[in-house]
């Protein structure tokens, strides 16, 4: 990593069951945008590049959504990577300050999306998650909808392998459901007992609906800057500086390996948070407060190993031993993450970014980690790609 590149201004919705809000896509970036620029204190024609993702949606959406910010004409970038969408257009926004072709960029996402699980939007060509599920099937018997068969058949491997169980699964369910009912921003913030979300509707394996993310509306933004525009602008009190980030797609082994925990992505998040420690100079150790992808509880638990918190196997203990909640040795997804959060595609990444700045800032109210100081994000989306950054704030 050459240059520094610093979160300025970060801003979100809140997010809404489909259909809850009488809003559209651009009204969505128009509020997190607005609240992003305002949190920065600097005007739209200030950004000299915007990245803008969303999964669902026409083409040049994103010029769309940013026209409510302004016209200046400045490049505007389409991006789509599957549920890392908003962490894969913060991984580019990044990529160009850093590299000095600017000193101020956007990144944004948002999703409005259909109610119920995840569809294909073209059914006349190849799927991208075909290959994913072809391989997978000749493991656990397929099901549908996808998402859910493929997290679960993971859960159901790792308790044939490491004996973890469907009540530590649930937990994660319980912690994160819990910590949302501090997050004005998050779609639910009911709180539930452990005995209420092993009752729940199953869905597959050890899967119940309060151990799965919605579908959500929703927008975020996140304004990236590079030193000199921190110092000029004289945000270097709010400002927390990117130390780490790194994207990996799909590896060979992801199809050869035969394990449903692989094809679903922790190789990728252990590859990705390999490199961010070593940029960094950090371990997990280090680390306060993390938002990582948790769209199924099993995978909340899987990316405890992968991210090197405990060895592989262990993360059933982890969450036995309460060191992942408040009063642990990190407190993970401390705004509900996406099991209670929500978890609006293009948005998701981006809303991590910003529980991140507001706890390194030590701004998150009741959620408040106490003394935050360095933080991590992951987010994957299959098909496949992992973005893991890690932050530490300068105050």
């Amino acid at each position: 990593m050459s240059g520094k590149v610093f979160v300025v201004g970060v801003g979100m919705t809140k997010f809404e069951k489909p259909g809850a809000r009488d809003w559209d896509y651009p009204d969505m970036a128009r509020e997190a945008g607005t609240a992003a620029l305002a949190d920065a204190g600097i005007d739209y024609r200030e950004v000299q590049q915007a990245y803008v993702g969303y999964v669902y949606g026409e083409s040049t959406s994103g010029q769309r959504a940013v026209y409510e910010l302004g016209m200046t004409g400045i490049p505007v970038i389409n991006v789509n990577n599957n549920c890392s969408t908003g962490s894969t257009a913060l991984f580019l926004a990044a990529q160009a300050v850093r590299s000095g072709q600017v000193d101020c960029a956007l990144a944004l996402g948002f999703e409005k999306m259909q109610k119920g699980s995840l569809g294909s939007t073209y059914t006349d060509r190849e799927q991208p998650m075909a290959r994913h599920l072809m391989a997978l099937s000749g493991l656990y018997e397929f099901a549908m909808p996808p998402a859910p068969y493929m997290f679960g058949a993971a859960g159901l491997e790792h308790m044939a392998r490491y004996g973890s169980t469907a009540e530590q699964f649930a937990k994660i369910g319980v912690k994160n459901h819990q910590h949302s009912a501090n997050n004005p921003y998050a779609q639910f913030q009911d709180v539930y007992t452990l005995e209420e979300v092993l009752a729940s509707r199953q869905i597959y394996g050890p899967l119940t609906k309060l151990q799965c993310s919605p579908t959500s509306d929703g927008s975020g933004a996140v304004i990236l800057a590079g030193e000199d525009f921190v110092d000029r602008h004289g945000l270097a009190g709010q400002a927390v500086e990117i130390i780490g980030q790194s994207m990996v797609t799909d590896l060979e082994h992801t199809f050869t390996a035969q394990s449903a925990i692989t094809l679903v992505g922790a190789d990728m998040t252990r590859a990705a948070a390999t490199k961010v420690y070593d940029q960094a100079g950090i371990g997990p150790d280090d680390v306060d407060v993390i938002e990582l992808h948790d769209c199924f509880s099993t995978n909340e638990l899987l990316t405890y190993e992968a991210l090197g918190l405990c060895p592989e196997g262990d993360g059933g203990k982890l969450v036995d031993a309460g060191d992942t909640g408040y009063g642990g040795r990190w407190v993970v997804n401390p705004s509900g993450g996406l099991i209670s959060k929500g978890h609006p595609l293009g948005a998701t990444g981006l809303a991590q970014c910003s529980e991140l700045t507001w706890q390194l800032r030590g701004t998150a109210d009741n959620r408040q980690v106490a003394g935050a100081k360095v933080a991590l994000q992951h987010n994957i989306g299959l098909g496949g790609a992992v973005v893991v950054t890690a932050y530490r704030g300068l105050s």
